[in-house]
Formats: C-alpha cells, structure tokens, sequence
C-alpha cells in the first residue's frame, strides 16, 4: 500500500478576518501574511498551538 503525504489543506471561510481573530484567540498565529488573489481570493495559513498549519481563502463577490 502507498501512503501518499498530504501538504497542503485548505479550508474554505466566509469571513478570513474573522476566523483569524478567532484563532488568534485560541493561540493561533498567521504565517506571514492574509494573500489577495487578484478579485477571486484572499488566502492565508495559520499555525495552531500544536504546530500545525493550514490555509483558510474566502473566495470574493
């Protein structure tokens, strides 16, 4: 069996700044910083207390 390694998730939010703050709350930290993707996206990756780390994108209009 191949056990293939996962790097990257992404989770889809309504409101990046807002679950950032909530994060943040929770002892999150951003990894640089929140991302525009031209008029589609905004991006960013947060690391959580336990070290891990993953990407939220609101999709815009």
């Amino acid at each position: 069996m191949t056990i293939q390694r996962m790097d990257n998730v992404l989770i889809a939010v309504d409101d990046i700044d807002g679950v950032v703050a909530r994060l943040r709350a929770h002892g999150a930290e951003l990894v640089g910083e929140i991302a525009q993707y031209e008029n589609i996206y905004r991006l960013c990756y947060v690391r959580g207390p336990e070290g891990i780390v993953v990407g939220l994108a609101e999709q815009l209009g």
